[in-house]
Parts: C-alpha cells; structure tokens; sequence
C-alpha cells in the first residue's frame, strides 16, 4: 500500500500559499541549460525537437513538459541542472509545437499522445548505449507518462527502470471541471490564450479542416477548446471522448515498474478525483506522495533556499534507489 502520506516537503508559511507556490517558479526562478538539439522525424511526416543536456553518462532521464510548456520551462531545466549534477544525462523531449516551430500537422500533442514518448524513446535507444532510461513528466507530460507505464505494462522496455510523474491531473475531465472556477480563471485565460493562437494557425494552415475560426476564438474552457479543436484534429469524437480516452487513472493499475506521483493536496487544479489513492493502495509499483502544500508544479520551500527545489531533489531520490 504504497500511499506515502508523511512527505519531507516542508515549505515556509509563504509558500503554504498554493497560489504563490504554483506561480513562483514560473516568474522567479531564471536557469540557463546549454542544451544540444536534434530532430526526430516521425513516421506520419511530422517532427519531435529533443533538447540534449549530457555529461556522457550510462544513464539517462527523459522528461516531458506540461502544457503548453517546453524544455525550456523552468521545472524542465531545473530537473536537467540536478540531474546532470548527479551523473545523469537528459533528454528534454518538446511535444509536437512546443519546440519554437509549428509542427507539420494539423494535430500536436494531447494528454493521452502516448506513442510520441515511444518515438523519443526508439530514437534515443538506436542513437545511445544507456544501460539505464528513467521518465519524469510534469502536469500534462505526467499524465502520458503514466498513461505510457500503464499502456506498456509487462510489455515495456527492460531499459525503462522506473518513471516519476509531478502534479498530474489523473481525471482529465474532473480538472477541466475545476479550471473553470473563478480562483482559476487567471491560469486558465493563459493556458487558453496560447492554445488558441496555436490552433488559429492550425485553421489558416488547413483551410480544407473542419476547424471553426469563430468557434475557436470564442473558446472560454477546456471543454470548449477540447471540442474545438482537440477532438477533431486528433480523432476524438468531442472533448468527453477524448478525456475518458487520454486520463491516466485508469491505466495506473497495470504499471508494473517503480512509479512515484507526486502531487500536492493543495493543488488548486484539482479535485478529489485527481487523486488515485485506491490506485496506489492496489499496486504495490505504484508510489503516491501527497505533500499538503505545494500548489500546482510549485514544490518552492523559502525565499531565502539557494537550492530550492525539493521536488527535483526527490524526483533524484526515487530514481536513484531502482
């Protein structure tokens, strides 16, 4: 039963403020990662830009970003610094359009685009000789990792050794639900304003689609943007097909390798049905930790902590006891 209640997170009063905590690292916190690229042609004609931070290791971590994140997301480039401190390199996969060039397709990347963590990984294997692979995902990039783990179950890779997931909206349905709460609108108006200005230029490019420019732009919540352009640019039948089809939840009782979630009790993204306790208490590879303060990707302990990034520091932790 693999619930771990008694997290070592322990932040100061200001960041036991979720709201503070979740935007912090966002607008405080600068890193500088000297990444090389490459770029992975795909088998449907489009591309993955993967950012490169070595230190000509036998071990590698893959992390994947959150919405409308990048490699260059602070979380992402805190993650590479700590883990290149600590002998790993890391490959830092940008979902499709996230790289700074809009991808070849009419479809980017969603939060069930599993098969792109399998392309990233097919051509890190034939291009390296890692003796050990581990995946972290944030938020979104969560949600596919373990929806990945799940997905592959016994089936996966022997090079996989584990995989860690931060702040993920298990039940896609039940988050949209609670970003459309006024104490969120601010996140939401973000997140929306740039996957609108992307999927406009999804319509212009694909003049012949069934993309509505009108219905795009008036878009106000997830569900509305999911029914707009998500659903139909990636072969969902409208935004409730696509969450049911792309929540990790459900696919967490078949991960069969050492797993860890990470995600705050605070998080303000997220209800009760985020939250896959009776997941974890059935899948002795499934670890949950449920620190009560954090926000939502926050994890910050003090204004005055040079090293504040305890999150990364037990993403290390997990990883390197498997």
């Amino acid at each position: 039963m693999p619930v771990l209640s008694d997290s070592s997170y322990k932040p100061s009063l200001l960041f036991k403020n979720k709201h503070f905590n979740t935007i912090y690292r966002t607008l405080f916190t600068k890193y500088s990662i000297a990444y090389k690229r490459e770029r992975i042609e795909l088998p449907d004609g489009d591309f993955i830009d993967i950012d490169i931070a070595p230190v000509n290791s036998k071990k590698v971590i893959i992390a994947i970003h959150g919405l409308e994140g990048s490699s260059n997301s602070t979380y992402i480039q805190s993650l590479a610094l700590l883990a290149n401190q600590q002998g790993y390199d890391v490959v830092a996969v940008n979902l499709r359009g996230c790289s700074g060039e809009n991808n070849r397709l009419i479809a980017t990347y969603h939060s069930g685009k599993t098969e792109d963590i399998q392309h990233a990984l097919n051509h890190i294997i034939s291009k390296n000789s890692y003796d050990s692979y581990h995946i972290v995902g944030y938020s979104l990039g969560g949600n596919m990792t373990l929806k990945y783990m799940g997905e592959n179950g016994s089936t996966l890779s022997q090079y996989i050794k584990s995989a860690v997931a931060v702040s993920v909206p298990c039940d896609l349905k039940a988050s949209a639900i609670q970003m459309n709460r006024l104490s969120n609108r601010i996140y939401l108006k973000r997140f929306l304003d740039s996957m609108k200005a992307k999927a406009i230029q999804k319509y212009d490019a694909f003049p012949n689609a069934t993309l509505r420019k009108e219905t795009i732009l008036s878009c106000n919540s997830f569900k509305d943007f999911d029914d707009a352009y998500t659903a139909p640019a990636h072969g969902f039948d409208n935004a409730e097909h696509y969450w049911k089809s792309a929540s990790c939840k459900q696919f967490i009782p078949t991960i069969q390798k050492p797993t860890l979630l990470i995600t705050a009790l605070d998080d303000p993204f997220f209800t009760k049905a985020c939250y896959p306790f009776k997941e974890a208490k059935d899948n002795t590879n499934f670890y949950f930790e449920t620190p009560a303060y954090g926000g939502h990707v926050g994890f910050r302990t003090s204004l005055l902590q040079k090293d504040n990034n305890w999150c990364e520091k037990r993403i290390l932790q997990f990883i390197n006891q498997q």
